[in-house]
């Protein structure tokens, strides 16, 4: 049975896998819909994606705006990074904080992400991949995201020898800046 292992911010769950190892190599069961449900989280995931990155790749902090927020259960099968969720909750006692968690091959660790939160990840290993399930497909125009390096985020990201980041990525607005935005809506 995984173990669910909830955070200091509300909706956060880091969950180790049940890992069965043996000369031949390893099983662990990825998703159970009626084991996640059991254990609180009822999300509908509708897709899957898989993503493939270099060491010192940061992506995000992104996130997608209502009514195509995302639920997000994440897990890297390859290499190793260093991942970040951030609440963004209107009127969340948390909002503006983040918690972090390594996730890599070897540990088989999985990091459930509700709505109202943005998230980004920093490749440590030098090569990484990284999948996760979505709640809601994708959509282009309420795609979102927060300054990766904002100081008022204050995330203490990896030091890595090249940081690499897209033009887009490195536009995002300040945590400031988005709540004002969300005081004009």
């Amino acid at each position: 049975m995984p173990d669910f292992i909830k955070t200091k911010i509300d909706g956060l769950v880091i969950i180790k896998p049940s890992v069965f190892e043996d000369d031949r190599g390893f099983f662990l069961e990825s998703y159970n819909q009626k084991v996640f449900a059991d254990n609180g989280i009822n999300a509908n995931f509708v897709q899957d994606n898989h993503s493939r990155s270099t060491k010192g790749v940061l992506r995000g902090l992104h996130f997608q705006t209502p009514p195509f927020s995302q639920d997000k259960l994440i897990r890297c099968t390859r290499g190793e990074v260093f991942d970040v969720a951030v609440d963004i909750r209107p009127g969340s006692p948390t909002f503006g904080q983040y918690h972090s968690v390594t996730l890599s091959e070897d540990n088989k660790i999985m990091f459930f992400i509700p709505q109202g939160f943005a998230h980004g990840f920093l490749v440590l290993s030098d090569i990484a991949d990284f999948q996760y399930k979505c709640s809601n497909l994708y959509h282009k125009d309420s795609e979102g995201g927060l300054l990766w390096n904002d100081p008022k985020l204050n995330i203490d990201w990896p030091k890595v020898d090249h940081l690499i980041l897209s033009d887009k990525d490195k536009l995002w607005p300040t945590l400031k800046e988005f709540k004002t935005s969300l005081q004009t809506l």
